[in-house]
């Protein structure tokens, strides 16, 4: 593992992660500071490191619920991108194709290469090109509803997203326009009311929310009404993050080149990626392991953490440069949640 010198969180008032087990961490790499958490991992294990990566406006409070039981087979770690959680933007670009440079300099210089990348809607998106930049970095990638083109053209009663999503995302792409929506927001909402709104939009059950996961949220979101340069860095993710899809055959090729095993995790709910586009990515890479969750939306790692756990762990049992002792399937009995999960 690299030497890396790391230093407890002085950018947050508290340890967000901390009833996880989770310790907040800063480190300098050569563009900046980035907070992160380790949750810690076997003293010895032959399993590669696994690093969490959060979605657009998200942070590492989104893997709490699955960290601490992934943790048992290998060493896990969340990252906080630059402009999101308690990373600062500092000056850097917030680009999905920025994050995955950042993304892949945490990996050498913090977690050790190669390691598994996991990454959660914009999330899954900078961890595919992470894993595309540099392959020989990464041992295997999770993908949880991550950004997928949607297939066109859409037949009736296909994958659709969210209108009221696109009619967001279609603000914040527009010069002037988004930095007013965004304001806008921020203005008429409190850190609660903001939690509310994603929990609605990402849950296919918000009532499946965690109640100390969403105090935590809330307070986070507090603190990063503080923290300058985080809009800006918000539409400079969103922005690109759009464009991007607005380039399918761009974003296909990448997703064709990934040499690595892929775990493709997705909740049939999902109103911001429809679980259309995910069958369609599946079909298109029949090399990738697939897990779809019925009943669960955005965020299965939040509404449905057994069902996530369970997957990757069968998952990862199945490839050398990812075994560890957690390499078993596992059914934890909540057929609501999908928790009886096979992995294809």
């Amino acid at each position: 593992m690299p030497q890396v010198t790391a230093r407890p969180a002085g950018i947050a008032p508290a340890q967000f992660a901390a009833p996880w087990g989770g310790r907040g961490l800063v480190t300098e790499l050569d563009d900046g500071p980035v907070h992160w958490v380790d949750f810690g991992g076997p003293a010895t294990t032959a399993a590669a490191p696994l690093v969490l990566v959060h979605g657009l406006g998200g942070s590492h409070l989104n893997w709490v619920q699955v960290a601490p039981a992934l943790a048992a087979g290998r060493r896990v770690l969340a990252v906080d991108l630059a402009g999101f959680g308690l990373t600062p933007a500092g000056g850097r670009s917030a680009s999905v194709t920025a994050s995955a440079g950042l993304l892949g300099r945490f990996v050498r210089e913090v977690a050790g290469a190669p390691a598994v990348l996991a990454g959660n809607s914009m999330g899954g998106m900078v961890a595919a090109l992470a894993a595309h930049a540099d392959p020989a970095a990464v041992a295997g990638l999770v993908l949880v509803d991550a950004s997928l083109p949607i297939p066109a053209p859409v037949a009736p009663g296909g994958p659709r997203a969210d209108p009221w999503l696109l009619r967001d995302l279609a603000c914040y792409a527009t010069p002037g326009l988004g930095e007013f929506w965004l304001w806008a927001e921020l203005w008429r909402t409190t850190p609660r009311q903001q939690v509310t709104r994603l929990l609605d939009l990402c849950f296919a059950d918000p009532g499946r929310a965690d109640p100390a996961v969403t105090e935590a949220s809330v307070a986070l979101a507090s603190v990063r009404r503080t923290v300058p340069g985080a809009g800006q860095a918000f539409l400079q993710a969103a922005r690109s993050l759009t464009w991007l899809l607005a380039q399918p055959g761009r974003y296909r090729a990448v997703l064709a080149g990934l040499a690595m095993p892929v775990l493709l995790i997705h909740g049939e709910q999902d109103r911001l990626v429809p679980a259309g586009a995910a069958r369609a990515a599946a079909a298109a890479q029949p090399a990738w392991s697939t897990a779809f969750l019925p009943g669960i939306g955005h965020t299965p790692q939040l509404e449905a953490p057994g069902p996530v756990i369970a997957a990757i762990r069968s998952w990862a049992g199945r490839d050398g440069r990812q075994a560890g002792p957690e390499g078993h399937e596992e059914e934890t009995g909540d057929d609501e949640q999908g928790d009886r999960v096979g992995v294809s």
